[in-house]
């Protein structure tokens, strides 16, 4: 629910906008509405409202029909109306006017909003804002950063689609990375990685309702699927992402303007360790209601078959190279967590085939992790055979693949310190050249993973000074995007991210352990 204040010459307003959301009649009422209130509070100002719903990226313009109270806009392929209780010809006209009481606009699908706008609007408002109070109420959190946690928080929950489960990375397509980069692409969709951080944030917060729907939305997926998982599903859990450019300028000229993701066609193998791993708990928490055999078997054998069976091929790894393909430490890292998470379950389930195919790969995984260790560097590298270090394997020591305490963990982020680390608590994703060249932008969940790694080995007060200047990137909001240009601190890329607020609940659940503070339930 968002307010944003005006000032004029001739006085002040505020809109405040938000989609109703509220229990009755047993079950949630969540219609596909927008609300926007506009209420005087200075003065007499002057307001234009504009509205010019398009179809098809702007290639199709509706037809506008008058009703008593509302303006219904067809030729869409859905049509959609505005009900409000402003003067309609101000609308269409987009003429200025003098507000003096309270306006109403609620732009929705199908039927016009049913009772008088002024009281049923206002009564969603007020049962909105009881639901999200109570919904962060509900949430378990450290009792220092809370209202960025919350923010975070907040910013998870709106980027997972209840009808399904599925949890998008973002909501916005083709923000470029960084100023002429054209590195543009479309993040709606489900990534099975990104899902994997969103999850352990929040069971870090408490909130398992998530997981239970994100339970079911990878069952659908993985079902479908025979030959192997893709990096990303739509958020119903459709295979098919065809990508394809736009006739449009972009942010500020910044072009090609994609939709659709051919990362979907990627061999992308940490996939497999990731689901495994972010779905641990729905088999072994005694809190949840996951855990009967029938429901373990299929999945788990299936997801530790691909483990076994990709563990010798290269992939395009975390960060989705197009053009070439390696051994990534990253995905190793995951065959390695995933298969730890299946001995768990088959501990738990008595599994004993499971279990002598999980500790196998394990050992396998570990051995090829081993091969990307390079001793002049004294680090982990971004893959079997190269030089090039990578933010991702950051997670070695936060993962506890290394013993934070150990000296092979601090001489690693030693080196990627030296490599990667920008001004302000920034951090490169990896400064070599890719596809689309050299990378400009720093990456801002990179920041929060350096964060976890200097909490996890002991540098705690410098992990809270880089963590706070983290925070300073954020706009008014609390929002972060995915990427900040290091030069000027300008944030880029799709907004918001729920990478980089994801980052930043694990760093600051990370630092409230180290510093053993209390966490308010």
């Amino acid at each position: 629910m968002l307010q944003t204040d005006f000032k004029s010459a001739s006085g002040s307003f505020r809109l405040t906008d938000f989609a109703p959301r509220f229990f009755q009649n047993d079950r949630f009422y969540k219609p596909l509405m927008l609300v926007r209130k506009i209420e005087v509070l200075s003065g007499a100002p002057e307001v234009r409202i504009v509205c010019r719903p398009v179809g098809g990226y702007g290639s199709v313009s509706p037809s506008i029909m008058y009703g008593s109270n509302s303006i219904r806009y067809e030729g869409l392929a859905d049509p959609v109306r505005l009900t409000t209780n402003v003067p309609l010809n101000y609308i269409v006209s987009e003429q200025k006017f003098v507000l003096t009481d309270a306006m109403w606009l609620c732009f929705t699908y199908g039927v016009p909003l049913e009772g008088p706008i002024e009281s049923t609007l206002e009564d969603f408002y007020k049962r909105t804002l009881v639901y999200w109070r109570r919904w962060v109420r509900a949430t378990s959190i450290a009792s220092v950063y809370q209202r960025n946690i919350i923010r975070s928080a907040l910013v998870l929950k709106l980027h997972q689609y209840e009808d399904t489960g599925g949890i998008i990375a973002s909501g916005t397509a083709s923000l470029s990375e960084f100023d002429g980069s054209t590195r543009n692409w479309d993040y709606r969709y489900c990534w099975m990685r990104d899902a994997y951080y969103t999850l352990n944030a929040f069971n870090s917060v408490g909130h398992f309702e998530e997981l239970e729907q994100y339970f079911k939305y990878i069952l659908n997926v993985i079902t479908a699927e025979t030959k192997r998982a893709q990096p990303l599903y739509s958020i119903t859990g459709e295979s098919n992402i065809e990508e394809l450019i736009l006739d449009l300028p972009g942010y500020r000229g910044n072009q090609p303007v994609r939709i659709g993701n051919q990362a979907s066609e990627h061999v992308q193998n940490d996939v497999y360790g990731q689901v495994l791993t972010s779905l641990l708990p729905v088999y072994v928490d005694a809190r949840l209601n996951y855990g009967e055999p029938n429901k373990y078997k299929q999945l788990v054998h299936w997801l530790v078959d691909k483990i076994e069976m990709t563990m010798d091929e290269p992939d395009a790894g975390i960060w989705e190279f197009r053009g070439r393909e390696q051994y990534h430490a990253y995905t190793y890292l995951f065959h390695w967590a995933g298969s730890k998470a299946a001995c768990k379950i088959a501990d738990y389930y008595g599994d004993r085939k499971l279990k002598k195919q999980a500790l196998k790969l394990v050992r396998l995984s570990s051995e090829k992790l081993e091969a990307c260790y390079d001793p002049v560097q004294k680090a982990y590298t971004q893959a079997i055979g190269v030089k090039h270090l990578d933010a991702a394997c950051l997670q070695l020591i936060t993962m506890n693949y290394l013993d934070p305490r150990s000296q092979r963990a601090k001489d690693h982020l030693a080196a990627l310190e030296r490599e990667l680390k920008a001004e302000g608590g920034l951090f490169y994703r990896y400064l070599h050249s890719d596809d689309f060249g050299k990378p400009h932008a720093t990456f801002l969940v990179c920041g929060f993973w350096y964060v976890e790694a200097l909490a996890c080995t002991g540098r705690i007060n410098q992990a809270v000074k880089h963590f706070e200047e983290l925070l300073k990137y954020s706009n008014h909001l609390g929002l972060f995007s995915e990427d900040v240009e290091s030069g000027n601190g300008s944030q880029w890329g799709n907004f918001p991210q729920t990478y980089s607020h994801v980052g930043l609940m694990n760093a600051a659940y990370r630092i409230s352990r180290k510093l053993d503070l209390p966490v308010f339930l």
